[in-house]
């Protein structure tokens, strides 16, 4: 199992710590500066029991593939395959139609899915930078594993695209607090009074939301 350890050394570490990251499964060892690794690992492996306890917590992965379904806001869309149709993703009510091979329909239709978060991230950008009399120099959207947005001092905003998973009070949180971040590169009370004027509801709610569910959404679209 060791090779499948992830070995930190921190500074700030007074002991041996092990933990699973709920967003990819992965077993992360984290150790202090000076700490013998091979006793380190010896005793990691002793805890495979608990490591296997962990990941069957973990949440279930969700395939793209036809039947599927993906939330999608404040909807749930349904994955529907039809090999003579266009290859090109399309929206029919609450259906994803998808055309082509089989075995393209997973990557077809997360192309799709990332599309779409920029969009609709870009506008409500727009829309919340208006509100708040700031610029946004850039959007994109990306897929990283421990943030759901961040912001450059250059004025760039960079989202994670799952954020189109999420029903929508959650998504738009999210972008106020990226853009009130374009007035306060902090978390001082400033910059919290201009996020509850941009929110348009309480952020705690959506805090609350994504403690509750955002692991979950890093396993859609994943196989296993």
């Amino acid at each position: 199992m060791s090779s499948a350890i992830e070995v930190v050394r921190n500074a700030r570490a007074r002991r041996a710590r092990l933990s699973v990251d709920s967003a990819t499964g992965r077993v992360r060892l984290v150790l202090p500066p000076r700490a013998p690794l091979k006793k380190a690992l010896a005793w990691a492996e002793e805890k495979a029991g608990w490591i296997a306890e962990q990941r069957a917590r973990l949440p279930q992965a969700q395939p793209f593939k036809p039947g599927g379904t993906i939330p999608f806001g404040d909807a749930c869309l349904t994955i529907a395959w039809e090999p003579s149709a266009s290859r090109t993703v399309k929206r029919v009510g609450d259906t994803l139609l998808c055309g082509g091979t089989l075995d393209g329909v997973s990557r077809r239709i997360a192309t799709w899915l990332k599309r779409e978060a920029l969009r609709v991230l870009s506008s409500e950008t727009d829309e919340f930078a208006d509100r708040a009399g700031v610029t946004v120099t850039k959007v994109a959207v990306g897929d990283p594993k421990t943030r759901w947005g961040s912001c450059a001092s250059s004025g760039t905003i960079r989202y994670s695209w799952r954020l189109i998973l999420m029903p929508d009070f959650v998504r738009r949180s999210t972008v106020a607090h990226e853009v009130a971040h374009r007035l306060h590169m902090d978390h001082s009370a400033r910059f919290y009074r201009v996020l509850e004027m941009l929110d348009e509801r309480d952020p705690d709610e959506s805090r609350r939301w994504l403690r509750a569910n955002g692991a979950a959404l890093h396993w859609v679209g994943r196989e296993s």
